[in-house]
């Protein structure tokens, strides 16, 4: 098959097997065949890029970051609703409807709290998509929606100009996992789904958002030109017709039926997969809707009714402390039993000790607990008439309830964090990070292999990595000789990295890839960084005053002692072995950008760095050279519009030898 014919075939499959996985949810392609498929389409793309399609699959991972969002004035206005908060409410509606027109049918629709966008498309493909905004004018979101795999990059038999709008929102199973990973990272975590996507959706970088999980729901024709039609539910049905991801609806006339199936949507809102924060009702007939008109803010022939927050009395029997993968303190009510939205409840998140103490929280109260977003439950307020007499304020320890080891808080004051070194509940992320790619980068160490290590008790420290043996390492698999001796001779490989790389490999806190090339080259060894004090740390480039006591106080723990013992004791390198920082780039950025073919990005970063530049991800007005490679895209652009001169690979390189 020649390469035109079989990359329109592998993209006319996997957009197929994209559209029954995400949008019918019925999937028919097993994920180790489209994986493959996928594969092999960007290896011709790669191979034949004029012949990529405008709707290929491979567009949906995340183009290159933008340094800003661009403003979309909208063709069509996206106007909001007039809220309502009871049945009474929504009677007084249904009767002002009537007496316009008695003949009418509604669409009962639930109302996804998520982030309302506009979806253009041109000659049946996707061209752009904006946020709402004030209605008017919204922001250029396009690679961000790119990587909803449930909006269609192309449709068929479409309009030559199509607009629908639609909720993006992120389901419920997306939200816990992304917490769980701010959680890993030690970052807060998103209080509620629809902040998530909201923040998600705004992300600058598109990769960033292709790995939050976000979904749409599409409820709304905004302009299809050409194509009429006479109620709302038949362009429900032409958009279901065109592979879009629809809201569920019901066409209903009765004002009981209605109310009705307002508190049925309220009553099932636990078993969908995304939150919704009340139901929305509309005149279904859009010659009846042309006939009531709008005010300046709201359509006249819709209403939204919002659901009350529910809200429940228990008891806080305890309070336990949790303590992370990165390290923080998460404190943990344990509360009487009580259903809420659907579902028992028996803890409620705490947050952190300034929580607590706002709210004087103490075991033994009486509490009012909602589930905030309809997700985590958390503790509204105190009922001090039922404190009991002998209660006392709630502290969290001043040690880690884990290890031992001291307990601080971050430089935000937001949260207490363990600092030891070999905290048996930060043990796996620690590891994963001390043999990551830009620490001691052992290959093959992967994250399911540590935690095979960790739980038969192999590994009680990153220093324990080096202690392994033969024995050890075949026990992980059943033939796995020549997998263990690969494995070791990897850790071996890795005692005689150099000393930066096993400065970022301790897992200092604010001490970054960067900050530890920098340390290594200042000081020359690990034992000569570990005598520095906050004065001589301070004067190191890049180093303030919060990473110097972060660093005097690491080497201080008995843990880290502990740690850096067993290292030594291994061999493992402590002297700094690249040269030192020369001047020749002193005060230079550069950005890189494009596919290098002469050397990696890592190496040019590296080569950068030993002679005084920095390395930036985005092009700006500080920026003193754009390195590129081919395809370099939007950087090499932007590098144009702003005037900053640009290199070549052989440019770059003869500029670093006379830096030299």
């Amino acid at each position: 098959m020649e390469p035109k014919e079989e990359i329109q075939a592998l993209t006319r499959r996997l957009n197929e097997a994209n559209y029954q996985y995400y949008v019918l949810d019925d999937p028919k392609m097993e994920d180790y065949e489209y994986d493959q498929l996928l594969r092999r389409l960007e290896e011709l793309e790669r191979e034949h890029p004029a012949l990529a399609q405008p709707d290929s699959p491979t567009k949906r991972v995340g183009g290159e970051a933008l340094s800003q969002f661009q403003k979309v004035v909208h063709r069509v206005p996206l106007m909001s609703l007039q809220d309502v908060f009871s049945i009474e409410e929504l009677e007084e509606f249904l009767q002002k409807i009537a007496l316009v027109d008695p003949d009418v049918s509604f669409s009962v629709e639930p109302k996804i709290d998520g982030l309302s966008v506009a979806l253009e498309y041109e000659n049946g493909l996707f061209v752009r998509g904006a946020t709402r905004g004030d209605g008017m004018v919204g922001e250029d979101v396009t690679e961000n929606l790119k990587t909803i795999r449930s909006i269609p990059m192309s449709i068929p038999d479409a309009p030559p100009v199509f607009i629908v709008r639609g909720e993006v929102y992120m389901p419920k199973h997306s939200f816990e996992v992304l917490n769980a990973r701010q959680e890993e990272l030690g970052k807060p975590p998103f209080a509620n789904p629809r902040n998530a996507a909201a923040g998600s959706l705004r992300q600058l970088d598109p990769k960033i958002a292709a790995q939050r999980g976000l979904d749409i729901l599409i409820f709304n024709v905004q302009m299809a030109q050409g194509v009429s039609f006479s109620s709302h539910s038949e362009s429900l049905e032409y958009l279901k017709q065109r592979r879009f991801k629809v809201i569920p609806y019901t066409i209903l006339s009765d004002p009981a039926e209605i109310a009705a199936q307002v508190a049925s949507i309220h009553q099932h809102r636990e078993n969908l997969a995304c939150d919704i924060d009340g139901a929305v009702i509309k005149v279904d007939n859009l010659a009846q809707r042309q006939k009531m008109g709008a005010t300046e803010k709201f359509p006249r022939w819709a209403v939204a009714y919002k659901y009350p927050p529910e809200i429940k009395t228990t008891v806080v029997e305890d309070i336990l402390i949790q303590v992370g993968r990165t390290g923080v303190l998460t404190p943990k009510a344990v509360v009487r039993p009580v259903r809420l939205a659907g579902t028992t409840v028996t803890n409620a998140t705490l947050h952190n000790q300034d929580f607590i103490v706002q709210r004087d929280i103490r075991i033994g109260d009486t509490v009012r607990i909602r589930k905030a977003g309809e997700i985590i439950p958390e503790i509204l307020d105190v009922d001090l008439s039922k404190r009991p007499e002998d209660t006392a304020p709630y502290r969290l320890p001043s040690v880690c309830p884990i290890c031992g080891a001291k307990v601080e808080r971050d430089a935000d004051g937001a949260f207490l964090r363990c600092t030891g070194a070999e905290c048996p509940a930060q043990l796996t992320r620690n590891i994963a990070h001390f043999v990551s790619r830009d620490a001691m980068d052992i290959e093959g160490l992967g994250s399911a292999i540590v935690d095979s290590l960790v739980e038969k008790g192999f590994l009680h420290s990153p220093a324990d990595i080096y202690y392994l043996t033969l024995e050890q390492l075949q026990s992980l698999w059943q033939k796995g000789e020549i997998v263990a001796k690969k494995l070791l001779a990897a850790i071996e490989a890795s005692k005689q990295q150099d000393l930066g790389r096993l400065i970022y490999a301790l897992g200092i806190r604010q001490v970054g890839a960067k900050t530890g090339k920098v340390l290594a080259m200042t000081f020359g060894s690990l034992d000569a960084l570990m005598e520095a004090s906050p004065e001589a740390l301070t004067q190191t480039p890049d180093v303030g005053e919060v990473t110097a006591k972060s660093i005097v106080d690491w080497f201080a723990q008995e843990q880290s002692q502990h740690m850096v013992q067993r290292l030594r004791q291994a061999g493992v390198n402590f002297t700094c072995q690249t040269a030192a920082v020369g001047e020749g780039f002193r005060g230079l950025t550069f950005v890189l950008t494009g596919t290098l073919s002469k050397f990696t990005r890592t190496q040019a970063t590296e080569q950068i760095e030993r002679l005084g530049g920095k390395v930036s991800g985005s092009v700006s007005k500080k920026t003193a050279y754009v390195v590129v490679g081919e395809n370099a895209g939007s950087k090499e652009r932007k590098a144009k519009e702003l005037g900053i001169p640009t290199l070549t690979e052989d440019e770059f390189l003869a500029m670093a030898q006379e830096a030299e």
